[in-house]
């Protein structure tokens, strides 16, 4: 019989210790180890049995230039919007972990996933539901696929049993913190037993070609639950984002290895499912009844997409001693030191006002080009005077008041454009060489905040 063999891990970051201690010494956390038992298995046996039919890798070392390289297409899914997330399409041999809070809707977006794909075997392994519960969220769904085969397992080696009887072609585990391996004798979910389960599955699709999701928890500080190498094994670190109680959602983005990191997919949750959102400037954009003050529309971009995205602000005389300085999806150190400048280099008396600053959608953003938008509305709120509805902002702000200029300035004035706006504010420094004759739209040159000052408070065209 093997020897039982106890160690202590940090359930935040993963370290190991042979003795409990108080502090972790690699994060800083307090009380945050756990002793947990682990078995090593027996030599000669693997982590998942080799299927038959299926070759192995060469584990003899090769010249980089002797190395023969084939490009593997992707799989295209119907969901462009997680296509253009993982850069095209779906990787051979990749393993894509994607993670978000408690009913956010990761579990009906990997089943839709499963079910759009009807030429291609898919298993899709559930330890949380049983197949019925399943069986039941597929049925309203718009996609069927009489190629998704549903699995409810939670040890390792029983679910690369059934592997090896179907081959499939991809493979879902929800979720990677409920599987358990035999080889570790630890409690399911524990940072042993999710890095075991993990580097099994990574094993199994770096050396079958067989595309691998894990659908993961997070932490209550929205962090993926489990040891930090967990993110480092996987090829692809996904995150699905937003509010439980809105109908709209955003999957970014965190790692990717074969596409970049700056895309992101905009969902809306309907009963039969998640609908992609083809443009999702409109659904960022309120439609008002009348103009409001305090309300400015900003051009940005996120990834290869422009966005046109809604800021708006409310300045109002502190009530009491201290000022509150608040925002909603937008950062607050950057909103501080725009409040600065305004309150420098445009004489606007900001010290004893009320700040709020909200981003509309839900989105958090961090694209400097907005800092144009974000300045237009604090004027418009502080001055109680609203900004025209037929124009929109794209440029960063200097500690000097200089309005700098952004990249792919054309991309943000032809999204202007199409969403039916008639003038947009940029800086002059981003218009050399554009011909700007050749859009339908309205291109407005600043150079300084003072010349944005006079064209929303004077009026000026």
């Amino acid at each position: 019989m093997a020897k039982t063999k106890t160690t202590f891990f940090c359930q935040n970051c993963g370290a190991q210790s042979p003795k409990w201690i108080g502090k972790c010494p690699a994060c800083g956390e307090w009380n945050t180890y756990v002793e947990e038992v682990i078995q090593k298995e027996e030599a000669g046996k693997g982590n998942w049995k080799a299927l038959g039919t299926r070759e192995k890798r060469a584990s003899t070392p090769k010249r980089l230039s002797e190395i023969n390289f084939e490009e593997m297409p992707r799989t295209v899914t119907h969901d462009a919007e997680l296509d253009r997330v993982l850069g095209g399409g779906i990787v051979p041999g990749s393993l894509v972990l994607i993670g978000g809070e408690p009913g956010i809707g990761k579990s009906t977006l990997m089943l839709q996933i499963a079910l759009s794909l009807p030429k291609v075997k898919v298993l899709y392994v559930s330890g949380e539901e049983s197949e019925a519960q399943i069986k039941m969220r597929a049925e309203r769904m718009a996609f069927k696929s009489d190629n998704c085969y549903v699995l409810s397992e939670t040890n390792t080696q029983q679910i690369f049993q059934q592997i090896e009887i179907l081959q499939p072609d991809l493979l879902i585990i929800d979720s990677i913190q409920t599987l358990h391996s035999q080889y570790v004798e630890s409690a399911a979910g524990s940072v042993s037993q999710v890095r075991e389960c993990t580097a099994e599955l990574m094993k199994f699709a770096k050396e079958t070609g067989v595309p691998v999701f894990l659908i993961g928890h997070i932490t209550k500080d929205g962090s993926i639950a489990g040891p930090k190498v967990l993110e480092h094994m996987v090829d692809t670190v996904l995150q699905f984002e937003g509010d439980r109680h809105l109908s709209y959602r955003i999957l970014r983005t965190s790692k990717n290895r074969f596409g970049s990191t700056n895309e992101l997919g905009i969902y809306e949750m309907r009963a039969e499912g998640l609908r992609q959102v083809a443009n999702p400037s409109e659904i960022l954009l309120t439609q008002r009844e009348e103009v409001l003050n305090g309300v400015a529309i900003g051009a940005m971009l996120e990834g290869n997409r422009p966005l046109l995205i809604e800021i708006q602000s409310l300045v109002s005389p502190a009530t009491y001693g201290t000022p509150q300085r608040s925002s909603t999806g937008f950062d607050a150190k950057r909103l501080n030191m725009l409040l600065a400048v305004l309150e420098k280099r445009g004489g606007m008396r900001l010290g004893q006002q009320d700040v709020f600053l909200n981003v509309a959608g839900g989105m958090r953003v961090d694209d400097p080009a907005l800092d144009l938008a974000v300045c237009a509305s604090l004027v418009s709120s502080y001055e109680d005077n609203p900004v025209p509805e037929d124009i929109c902002f794209a440029g960063e702000v200097g500690l000097g008041g200089e309005i700098r200029a952004v990249n792919r300035v054309e991309n943000r004035i032809a999204e202007a454009e199409k969403l039916g706006f008639k003038r947009i504010m940029v800086s002059k420094y981003a218009i050399k060489g554009l011909d700007v004759d050749k859009y339908k739209i309205r291109v407005i040159a600043v150079s300084k905040l003072e010349e944005m000052y006079q064209r929303l408070v004077g009026n000026s065209n």
